[in-house]
């Protein structure tokens, strides 16, 4: 066993002593030492009950004959961190994630782990760590949030972002919206949308680090705890059979990642995620690979943000597995890909026997002829920017507009609620990228109040920092290079016209390359006024086109 460095041998009495001190006897660390990476905390709604999680998991190893190890990690909570400075530790805390993990797992040798996440940054994080130490492991989330109901209407979180927009607008009272802001989120679980929690977590059943139903089950229900019984059980299937990360992470896998990404229409923060971790296992997955798959996968089951279902209904119509054998009969899997269940896909779909096709719709009746994301590109997004396209309107697929030019976040929130917004303008929100933010600053706030002023068809955004996965309407992020880098998007000036195409892949301003050129010579560098963890984060992170990841 990888953990006899710390307990075999005369030389490592005093190891022992230490994991005596532990209440630990002879039986206990004779067996294999199983890690529990848990981010139970307080702070995060979806985060509130992993210990119960983290409990469940430690029945499954024990009663499998391991001994568990829990460790603590880091979490932010997107929502209570929106639209403020706390969002620039967002997508920064996802490094700090990873490299936790892998501290504690190396530090004390450890034989197998398990993952106990749930919202936002955490999930892609420590799945992150699982391809970096490459030690047998498994993701088991926390589960999703119930939808929360008004006026007899399914509501989540975004309903309240949006509703600040309308009360702004005149076309809400302050009353409403404090009704709305009790009961849009009724308790524990990822909020309940296919925003980006909900996105990593369903993904990472297709990748293969997740049991079936890691992504869909509600975090109320039972089913949910065994759920983490069972993950504790099959981690130590993988550390007896030696299937790691690398058995389970491979191009397959990611390409079966991307085709249900599309045909979910997940958060546009999977462009970023998926390449960091494959970043992690040694595999290159550029942005073209998106539209590539996009072009040949139907968008077939729409949730809030984009539809009105949410994901406890996704569960009740057969979850993500029912979802993946609808991809399967337009050829559109990988089945031989390696699980953890100990199986293959193709074998793992042999349980599914029940979808809802007025929740997933069959491949014949889909939402959208093309996937849900697309990456665009043009001389203002060399290197690619990200739109969730299942969210846009149909008459924004195509848009060309003056430029409005803020250079913060802070600064397009006031000029939106002071009514400064036109219909056909589009929004350019400079320096938020990874370096300029830094930290890529999730924008749900502009994004809602346009939508909640009714703007959001005829409105676009775009920004070299990112959207929440609750964000709808034609809002264009992660445009690469960033400003802060020397991106084109810095020489954007008042009244440029943008043009942009979601279905020809088009992101433009309409200068000559001579006017470009010209402009970009005399850009100034910008430099966020930062220190701490934010300016070592600053000076290390590459393009948000390459996932982010710490050079």
């Amino acid at each position: 066993m990888r953990s006899d460095k710390i307990k075999k041998g005369i030389e490592r009495a005093p190891h022992r002593s230490l994991l005596y001190a532990l209440g630990l006897d002879d039986n206990d660390i004779d067996k294999p030492l199983i890690g529990i990476a848990n981010s139970a905390n307080d702070i995060i709604p979806g985060h509130k009950h992993l210990d119960r999680i983290k409990d469940a998991v430690e029945h499954g190893i024990t009663a499998a004959g391991g001994t568990a190890l829990t460790f603590g990690t880091i979490g932010v909570c997107d929502g209570i961190a929106m639209g403020h400075s706390g969002m620039h530790y967002s997508l920064a805390s996802r490094e700090i994630i990873a490299d936790s993990v892998e501290a504690v797992v190396n530090g004390h040798q450890l034989d197998g782990l398990v993952l106990i996440p749930n919202c936002d940054k955490i999930v892609p994080g420590m799945m992150m760590a699982a391809a970096r130490l490459d030690i047998p492991a498994i993701v088991i989330s926390g589960g999703p949030m119930e939808a929360g109901s008004h006026c007899g209407n399914a509501i989540d979180l975004h309903n309240v972002f949006e509703a600040v927009g309308s009360v702004t607008s005149g076309k809400m009272e302050e009353e409403e919206l404090d009704q709305i802001a009790r009961s849009a989120c009724p308790g524990v679980g990822s909020c309940a949308g296919m925003f980006t929690a909900n996105s990593m977590n369903s993904l990472a059943e297709v990748l293969g680090l997740a049991l079936p139903g890691n992504g869909t089950i509600p975090a109320v229900k039972a089913d949910r705890i065994r759920l983490a019984k069972a993950a504790g059980r099959a981690v130590m299937k993988l550390v007896e059979k030696d299937i790691r990360p690398s058995d389970i992470l491979t191009e397959k896998s990611f390409e079966n990642a991307i085709t249900v990404d599309m045909s979910l229409g997940c958060s546009t923060n999977t462009a970023l995620h998926l390449p960091a971790i494959a970043h992690e296992a040694g595999i290159n997955l550029p942005l073209d690979k998106f539209n590539e798959i996009s072009d040949q996968v139907p968008h077939i089951c729409s949730l809030t943000p984009a539809g009105k279902n949410h994901m406890e209904n996704l569960n009740s119509a057969g979850g993500i597995h029912a979802v993946i054998n609808e991809l399967v009969k337009g050829d559109l899997i990988n089945l031989d890909t390696v699980t953890v269940t100990g199986q293959s896909l193709k074998e793992n779909l042999k349980a599914i026997n029940f979808v809802d096709h007025n929740i997933i719709r069959s491949l014949d009746n889909p939402y959208h002829d093309r996937g849900g994301l697309a990456i665009l590109k043009g001389n203002l997004a060399p290197e690619g920017s990200v739109v969730k396209r299942a969210a846009v309107a149909d008459n924004m697929m195509s848009h060309r507009g003056p430029a409005r030019i803020y250079n913060s976040e802070e600064e397009s929130i006031a000029a939106i609620n002071n009514r400064e917004i036109n219909p056909g303008d589009v929004v350019v929100i400079k320096n938020e990228g990874p370096k300029g933010g830094p930290g890529m600053r999730e924008m749900l706030s502009p994004t809602s109040a346009l939508a909640g002023m009714g703007l959001d068809d005829s409105v676009a955004l775009i920004t070299d920092g990112r959207f929440s996965g609750a964000t709808r309407g034609a809002a264009i992020g992660h445009v690469s290079p960033e400003a802060a880098a020397g991106g084109p998007i810095a020489a954007l000036e008042e009244g440029d016209i943008i043009h942009i195409d979601m279905d020809k892949f088009i992101l433009e301003v309409e200068l000559s390359e001579e006017e470009l050129a010209a402009r970009m010579d005399k850009v100034e560098p910008f430099v966020p006024d930062i220190s701490g963890y934010l300016k070592r984060y600053a000076k290390l992170v590459g393009s948000a086109s390459k996932g982010a990841v710490l050079d």
